[in-house]
């Protein structure tokens, strides 16, 4: 089921992205440009960053400076106590699922309400999103039935625009009760000193405009430098995310309600979060990860999560964004099964608006695992396996060495258990690749074997 699911969300949208960029007036080649556009903003971020908070701040605004999640999470919390701050409603953003903001805000007694619908339903069912864009993709309607069954109190349907009238329902009356309104920012702009919050159920806006109080979490490296730039971010965006030319509901804020006004917030607070990016921007080899906009196109076109799913990934960031970013946010070491669980297709890379080389830091944290790397407190992986690995160098360097091996292996298989074609267990370090499955055991005669005898007879002929 999750399999056909993530087949039909790869097709609609991976496809139709692919061929969206073909359509655009630029063409393809609009993704290089936007490529540009995100590394010159990243090399001058400090420059960006001083005149985004000071546009901010002359519009009324507040801009807070975090290092790490735990302060921006601190931050968010006092400012919603110095408001009285009881209920809240949210925005879907993936940077506040890194930090882990929900539990703490729960924790503090601020009810948290999710608005986003994919969003909703899975904070119903106390689980974690498992795409960037459609983070429910995982339930069935069947299964969404029974949950809003349980916890809306609405007898069972499994008739989807039922089922979004009553999240609508019950998210309305969250919308007119709450006190503050958190959400993300898809990109910010120096020049104008706004955010922009982007989404197709319009929930992101009226989370920012109806509470007394908004406040907005924003990636450091999420910022342009002006109009001209984040028109055409905004348009890759878009197309990368869900094949539109634009989304449904673009917003732009820069400040609380003006005076006489009454839409929008009494005040604005922007969270401006570190928690490790500027270690991944003091380093030319990944800096160009900062360029991820966070759309999902690489999910929609990667073989691999399209067979197992965001949650296996065990981070906010799933798919091969989660590949490389998990690592770098979080340790090379502790999350070193998602840039080996990558198959090195390289589908990622054009699917990508922006035209990130992905496969190419998948490698570079492959070779640190490898290796090791101080810079990274990366240690090896496993020396075994890096003996392993030399040892097998030396062999395949020599043809009569490589022969050698090949007979000897030959017939010690036969003292390996499992039947007469397969082996059942490998012993020492090899049984890992025998825990879930068998291994064909090596044929009598090797290729180069085989052609040579081939070669000899056609010879003799």
């Amino acid at each position: 089921m999750l399999q056909r699911a993530l087949a039909n969300l790869q097709q609609r949208l991976g496809r139709g992205a692919a061929e969206g960029y073909r359509r655009f007036p630029e063409g393809p080649d609009l993704r290089l440009k936007g490529h540009a556009i995100r590394m010159k903003a990243i090399e001058n971020l400090d420059i960006l960053l001083d005149a985004l908070a000071d546009k901010i701040e002359k519009n009324g605004g507040h801009v807070h400076f975090a290092p790490d999640g735990d302060t921006a999470v601190k931050r968010c919390i006092e400012i919603a106590r110095t408001h009285r701050v009881s209920l809240a409603v949210k925005g879907k953003s993936m940077l506040t699922e890194e930090i882990g903001l929900n539990p703490a805000l729960e924790a503090a007694g601020i009810e948290t309400v999710e608005t986003d619908l994919g969003e909703y339903i899975v904070q119903l069912a106390g689980e974690a999103p498992s795409h960037i864009i459609a983070p429910a993709i995982h339930k069935t309607r069947e299964a969404v039935g029974r949950l809003f069954a349980d916890k809306l109190g609405i007898p069972y349907t499994d008739d989807p625009p039922t089922l979004t009238l009553a999240a609508r329902r019950a998210l309305r009356e969250k919308f007119l009760d709450a006190d503050m309104g958190i959400s993300g920012c898809n990109l910010a702009c120096a020049e104008t000193g706004h955010i922009t919050t982007v989404s197709n159920e319009g929930n992101i806006r009226m989370a920012t405009t109806l509470p007394r109080v908004h406040v907005a979490f924003m990636g450091m490296e999420r910022i342009v430098a002006d109009l001209n730039d984040h028109a055409i971010l905004f348009r890759l965006l878009s197309m990368g995310a869900a094949a539109q030319e634009m989304a449904g509901y673009v917003s732009y804020i820069g400040g609380p309600a003006e005076n006489g006004r009454t839409d929008g917030p009494e005040a604005f607070h922007l969270i401006i979060v570190d928690n490790g990016r500027s270690r991944i921007l003091a380093d030319p080899d990944f800096r160009e990860m900062l360029c991820c906009i966070r759309c999902g196109a690489c999910l929609n076109m990667c073989p691999v999560y399209g067979k197992i799913g965001g949650h296996a990934y065990g981070s906010a960031y799933s798919g091969p964004v989660g590949a490389v970013v998990t690592p770098l946010l979080t340790g090379i070491n502790q999350a070193a099964d998602l840039c080996l669980g990558e198959s090195l297709c390289g589908a990622c890379m054009p699917a990508c608006p922006v035209n990130i080389d992905i496969p190419r830091m998948l490698l570079l944290l492959r070779a640190k695992l490898a290796e090791g790397d101080s810079s990274w407190n990366v240690r090896i992986r496993s020396r075994a396996e890096q003996a392993a690995f030399t040892v097998w160098s030396y062999l395949i360097r020599s043809r009569f060495v490589y022969e050698m091996f090949l007979k000897g292996a030959s017939i010690g298989q036969q003292f390996l258990p499992g039947s007469r074609n397969m082996i059942s267990r490998l012993p020492f370090a090899g049984r890992g690749w025998t825990q879930n499955r068998d291994l064909r055991r090596l044929a009598d005669q090797s290729f180069i074997e085989r052609y040579r005898i081939q070669s000899t007879r056609r010879k003799t002929r």
